[in-house]
């Protein structure tokens, strides 16, 4: 009798596993990569054959490995919508209204995640209604191992409605919406983002072992953890304790039920601690953020994160290094994982450290303003690995607030640069950038590129964000004026002029700024190779800003992108 109940326990298990099942980034009102092969991937019986057919006349065919694991690649024609895939063994799975368009990846930390109901421009979006632009977002999850797909049960593709458009990013979304409007195509965006995460948690652990900052970042949580263990606290005590949450957030949902309370959604528990379980701890959000949704079919991906990895100036110098490894991982991943489909030199532009802290006073802020640094270690990436792009936020942000509420120009700035790098249109899709400079006497000239129309500050006011500094190294404010395309720099206080530097601070949002005449910021640069900071002093942290306990959060003025 006891081993009859034990197998008629098993009975729902094994029907369970022998169904197709695919994960759950495939639902409804998806959008698949047009007119490129496109990964579908799930899971059946050991040696059952799946097949994949679509309505744009595709059939591929599959057999499951002895994990149970296939997949196919569907190669989609040019963009549309309304079309059906099916997927079939023993079961069979329909996906309805699947659009072919323009896939995009959109990851990083709490200023990606940051929605478009707490942003400026939220009254602006209580009416959109684009169905052609659809959006996938998931609760953010860490795991320490791969996992194959999330929790998130409530996750699914989304027509872009008020509602939709309330909860997504609000960079993802205004880089989406832009990119549908201009394209006239289906766009999909797949956003992940997990607030709080340095770049050490979006990759594996394997591949950056032997970085000295990844060590010490990890060394910390693991003594963290230490101590927690040492205290009671072990990992199979907070892994015991996520199953039994797991547990009670899937009954939930086996329920019906949907809402945590009448604003927020249910979503999957998470661990916080011990550390090296955390969400901070190397490899941990790549395993539940990236590893399911991989080889999802994108034509690229943008980023915002840095916060977390700027918060002193060695940190933001060594960011260069960890933003290059990651791209080239990511790349060399998705188009191994996607049998070749996928690029791997697929297109990656990451958003530039907004203004934070109070406005700039001094020429040049030195190691106590990090966030510059890791603006120059953004911008060298950029001159170091091929298609990449940097979207240019110093006129944004907030002096106070970590979390600033003008995204708009963020995820519009990243729409021009893949409008204009990735699709080729003939436009200006970015500021002034840089090119060198040449000594004339006592005055010093710079050049740019991508000046567009011309070259103007962000008001009628004089340049006054430029600083300049003779061989002594001691910088003081430049006189700027604008010829052509270069802006030439003097000062009564430097006769013979060797380096300059421009916007050089955390917050040089109140000086005037160089824009282009489409309304493009450029960014903060320097002419020296000068270090940064003594590597031998002692560490300053960036201080964060006392909130007055009124206050009120308001935009910047800048000129309106053309």
């Amino acid at each position: 009798m006891r081993l009859q109940l034990f197998v008629l326990s098993l009975l729902p298990l094994v029907s369970t596993i022998s169904k197709v099942r695919l994960p759950g980034v495939f639902t409804d009102n998806l959008v698949f990569q047009q007119r490129s092969g496109n990964p579908v991937w799930g899971w059946a019986k050991p040696g059952e054959k799946v097949t994949v057919l679509t309505s744009w006349g595709t059939k591929d065919s599959a057999t499951a490995d002895k994990d149970g694991k296939w997949m196919i690649i569907t190669y989609t024609t040019g963009a549309g919508t309304g079309h059906e895939v099916t997927i079939s063994g023993e079961n069979e799975i329909v996906l309805k209204d699947v659009a072919l368009g323009e896939v995009w990846l959109c990851a990083g930390q709490s200023n990606m995640g940051w929605s478009v109901a707490n942003s400026f421009e939220a009254a602006g979006e209580s009416d959109v209604n684009l169905p052609d632009f659809r959006i996938f977002r998931s609760a953010r999850e860490h795991w320490h191992e791969p996992l194959e797909e999330n929790r998130d049960r409530l996750a699914k593709w989304k027509p872009c409605n008020p509602e939709s458009a309330a909860e997504t990013s609000a960079v993802a979304y205004y880089f989406g919406k832009t990119l549908q409007q201009k394209l006239g195509v289906p766009v999909g965006i797949i956003q992940r983002a997990y607030a709080g995460t340095p770049i050490e948690g979006w990759m594996p652990w394997d591949i950056q072992r032997n970085d000295p900052r990844a060590q010490a970042h990890k060394k910390g949580l693991d003594d963290s953890a230490n101590r927690m263990i040492g205290r009671g606290e072990t990992r199979q005590k907070a892994l015991d304790r996520f199953q039994k949450e797991l547990a009670e957030y899937n009954d939930k949902i086996d329920r019906g039920e949907a809402m945590r309370n009448a604003s927020r959604a249910l979503s999957p528990p998470i661990i916080t601690r011990p550390a090296n379980l955390g969400h901070q701890y190397p490899g941990n959000i790549f395993n539940a953020m990236i590893a399911p949704i991989c080889p999802y079919a994108i034509r690229g991906m943008i980023w915002y994160q840095g916060e977390r990895n700027a918060k002193n100036s060695p940190q933001a110098e060594h960011y260069r290094n960890q933003l290059k490894q990651m791209i080239g991982y990511y790349r060399n991943l998705w188009h191994g994982k996607s049998w070749g489909a996928v690029s791997d030199g697929f297109p990656v532009y990451f958003t530039q450290l907004p203004s934070w802290n109070p406005p700039q006073s001094e020429p040049v802020e030195g190691v106590e303003s990090p966030w510059v640094v890791s603006r120059e270690s953004m911008r060298q990436v950029t001159k170091e690995l091929y298609n990449t792009g940097m979207t240019v936020t110093i006129d944004t942000g907030d002096a106070i607030l970590l979390h600033p509420k003008n995204k708009k120009p963020i995820g519009v700035r990243h729409a021009y640069l893949a409008l204009g790098k990735t699709y080729g249109f003939p436009l200006v899709h970015e500021g002034p950038v840089y090119s060198g400079f040449k000594i004339e006497g006592s005055r010093m000239r710079l050049s740019f590129t991508s000046t567009g129309s011309g070259l103007t500050g962000g008001s009628d006011k004089p340049l006054d964000s430029f600083a300049i500094a003779g061989e002594d190294r001691q910088w003081h404010w430049a006189n700027a004026k604008i010829e052509g395309g270069s802006i030439v720099l003097s000062s009564s206080k430097v006769s013979k002029p060797v380096a300059a530097r421009y916007a050089w601070a955390m917050n040089p949002s109140q000086r005037n700024l160089l824009y282009n005449q489409e309304g493009f910021p450029a960014s903060p640069f320097r002419t020296d190779d000068w270090p940064l900071y003594d590597p031998k002093a002692e560490l300053i942290e960036v201080t964060k800003p006392e909130k007055p306990k009124v206050y009120e959060a308001k935009d910047w003025s800048r000129p309106v992108m053309k």
